[in-house]
């Protein structure tokens, strides 16, 4: 036995080079890829002996000796997503079950709680939630650090196995104990597990000429719904009131597919890079570039992030920033500068490999660094006001009616929501003041 696992091992990594050349593009997480033949060294063929014969003998001793049964697959499963697991937090093995479920993410529908997570220091942490889901219903904030599920202590446990346990059927709730920076103790939230439909691009006039798109993720279709949603709200206004600037709401945002993000950023600029990737393998150092043509024509952009944005909505933010596109307004973003490439292992298995690096425009590495906001604007709790406490001039008995013959419409329920939206979030309202400010200046000069 210890001699056809030595064996296998030798041809495990004899073949590695070959499994590195078949990055498929469209299943790239954060996410460029490509196909090619890895360039190994003379250096880099000597097999460490020693260490293989070494993990032969530990294999073979737990086959023998560990106190119950573990069928040489499980353990050989094991041993490959021990590998990956010591690399970084988002290098991991997928099993069949793991890869349909990146499948169904990118895709857009799956089932679970709504979070993005990560490992931080032997526990899970929420990069951030995704709107409208369980968890984000449930109180579940960006920044949490999940310790316990159900009660069990989630120290140790990969990433893959911690995903696991938080999916399940519809209708099935899981105990989710959480410490929140700033609380004294944990805090036990229970969330009801539901199909994940995730509205990736929604937009809305907030104000006449002031526009809003919010990006919840990045998927396949972002980046057309995108395009989409600027054409909808250039049309939604009207020549008394034109689009005079835009919000784009990345916020709690875990990022996505590289391609989204860098057509969504193409969208705004006429020219110059997006972004480049850098890696050991020619095919990950990539550069890309926007080409020309402005949808908005330079019209004031402000983006919103917080520690919740990570990964391609980086690279979105970044990009503007660099070129003086936009304004970054809010607070330092998560800091994930790195690029995981999907390899297809058969079988319905693969592995999600950090294959490069990516870079602003300006050349500024984002791992573990974020993009820091142009305007810092923490996230404030406001308590709406009661406005029927107030009394206006319409409420008075006998008041004069107003002479003007077309008197304005009822607002819509959507401009009822967006006036909502701007009363309760100060940084979407600092950020609507601050496209007031830039129209004004540009329309002075």
């Amino acid at each position: 036995m210890l001699r056809i696992l030595f064996s296998l091992a030798l041809g495990f990594i004899s073949l590695s080079s070959l499994a590195q050349a078949s990055e498929p593009s469209s299943e790239s997480t954060s996410e460029a890829s490509a196909s090619e033949a890895a360039v190994t060294t003379e250096q880099d063929q000597r097999l460490p002996l020693r260490e293989l014969r070494l993990f032969t003998q530990v294999f073979e001793q737990i086959r023998q000796g560990y106190v119950e049964e573990v069928s040489d697959t499980q353990l050989l499963e094991n041993a490959i997503a021990g590998l990956l697991t010591e690399l970084d937090p988002h290098s991991v093995y997928l099993n069949e079950e793991s890869y349909g479920d990146l499948e169904e993410n990118s895709s857009g529908e799956y089932g679970g709680l709504g979070l993005e997570v990560a490992t931080q220091d032997g526990v899970i942490r929420v990069v951030s939630p995704i709107d409208d889901s369980p968890a984000a219903e449930a109180g579940i904030e960006a920044g949490d650090l999940i310790v316990k599920m159900n009660g069990n202590p989630v120290r140790g446990m990969s990433l893959q196995k911690a995903i696991e346990k938080m999916r399940g059927e519809k209708g099935t709730s899981i105990k989710l104990t959480v410490y929140r920076e700033g609380e004294d103790d944990t805090i036990d939230i229970d969330v009801v597990r539901d199909i994940i439909q995730v509205s990736a691009v929604r937009n809305r006039l907030l104000e006449p000429g002031f526009g809003y798109v919010r990006v919840a993720q990045f998927q396949r279709k972002s980046g057309s719904d995108f395009v989409e949603a600027l054409q909808e709200l250039k049309q939604q206004s009207d020549e008394e009131s034109p689009l005079k600037g835009l919000v784009i709401d990345l916020r709690n945002n875990p990022g996505g597919l590289v391609p989204a993000s860098v057509e969504i950023a193409d969208a705004l600029l006429d020219s110059g890079t997006i972004v480049y990737t850098q890696g050991r393998l020619p095919s990950a150092n990539q550069s890309f570039e926007a080409s020309p043509g402005d949808m908005l024509e330079g019209l004031p952009v402000v983006v919103l992030i917080n520690g919740g944005s990570a990964s391609a909505s980086e690279i979105v933010a970044g990009a503007l920033q660099d070129h003086g596109r936009a304004a970054i307004l809010g607070t330092q973003s998560f800091g994930k500068g790195s690029v995981q490439t999907v390899v297809p292992l058969g079988d319905g298995r693969a592995v999600k490999l950090t294959t490069a690096r990516y870079f602003t425009p300006n050349g500024r590495s984002i791992q573990a660094e974020g993009i820091v906001p142009d305007i810092s604007v923490e996230r404030a709790e406001i308590r709406p006001y009661n406005l029927r406490q107030r009394v206006r001039e319409s409420d008075l008995e006998g008041h004069l009616e107003t002479m003007d013959e077309d008197n304005p419409p009822p607002d819509s329920a959507s401009d009822n929501q967006a006036k909502e939206d701007l009363s309760t979030d100060n940084q979407l309202y600092e950020a609507v003041n601050l496209l007031k400010g830039f129209y004004l200046l540009g329309s002075k000069s």
